[in-house]
């Protein structure tokens, strides 16, 4: 049992932009009473609330022991007073946000690629600390977005082109249909160091999961960090290690 267990959380505790299942929540219940155990994640705040913390709240959970860390590390949460409280929070300015909005029509142009004219919510999303390109739009029905690039190749290809016009950000592909761009430095594996730093536990004491972590992915940056990188294939993958990780308590 590592001293801090962090997670994914699309694709790895949950399917993509999907509330978590009451048996993750079971899981991680029995988990937070043995160990530390971080989320971090593209999606901002709110969409811990809705998609994973209304689980949790229905149990009795050592919140304690949980941390959760926002738009891919750039910030960072505990539990308070009741409620949750930043340690920190990284945000980027209207003239970072205006020059990211600015490169996707030329990356478009670039390599050819036609957005989609119908997105479902936004297809661009400006979460302050990040800016989120999600190839149907944030809303879109999870069986479209697995369809729309498996392999990630229109993502990818996409990232290469946005690198000509924004050298100075990190660019990043994560969950089933998204780009993660944010500022120089600030990327899962920042997230990581700050929450060993905050937490006062050293990285070969921390095992990370996540469905990404591939080279280009949002995910890959950990393996650099010195912490157990793990590789899952979507939740039900995440349950067997967590089983695996409660049959061995400290």
């Amino acid at each position: 049992m590592p001293q801090l267990v962090i997670f994914d959380l699309d694709g790895t505790l949950t399917e993509s932009r999907m509330p978590m299942d009451d048996e993750m929540g079971e899981l991680l219940q029995e988990l937070l009473e043995q160990t530390d155990v971080a989320v971090i994640s593209g999606g901002a705040l709110e969409r811990y609330k809705t998609q994973f913390l209304e689980v949790l709240n229905h149990r009795p959970v050592n919140m304690n022991n949980l941390y959760l860390a926002p738009l891919s590390g750039s910030s960072l949460y505990t539990f308070t007073n009741g409620d949750w409280s930043p340690v920190y929070k990284e945000t980027m300015t209207a003239e970072q946000k205006k020059k990211i909005l600015d490169a996707f029509p030329l990356a478009y142009k670039d390599i050819g690629f036609v957005p989609e004219p119908n997105p479902v919510g936004k297809l661009i999303d400006d979460r302050d600390g990040q800016v989120t390109f999600s190839g149907l739009g944030c809303d879109a029905p999870i069986a479209q977005k697995k369809h729309w690039d498996p392999d990630r190749k229109k993502r990818m290809d996409l990232k290469d082109a946005l690198k000509k016009y924004l050298p100075d950000f990190e660019i990043s592909v994560g969950g089933t249909t998204s780009i993660d761009i944010s500022r120089k430095g600030i990327d899962k594996a920042y997230g990581v160091a700050k929450l060993s730093e905050y937490l006062s536990i050293p990285r070969e004491e921390i095992t990370f999961f996540g469905d990404a972590i591939v080279e280009g992915g949002n995910d890959y940056a950990a393996v650099g960090t010195g912490v157990i990188a793990q590789l899952v294939d979507g939740p039900e993958d995440t349950k067997k290690y967590v089983r695996e990780l409660l049959s061995h308590p400290r």
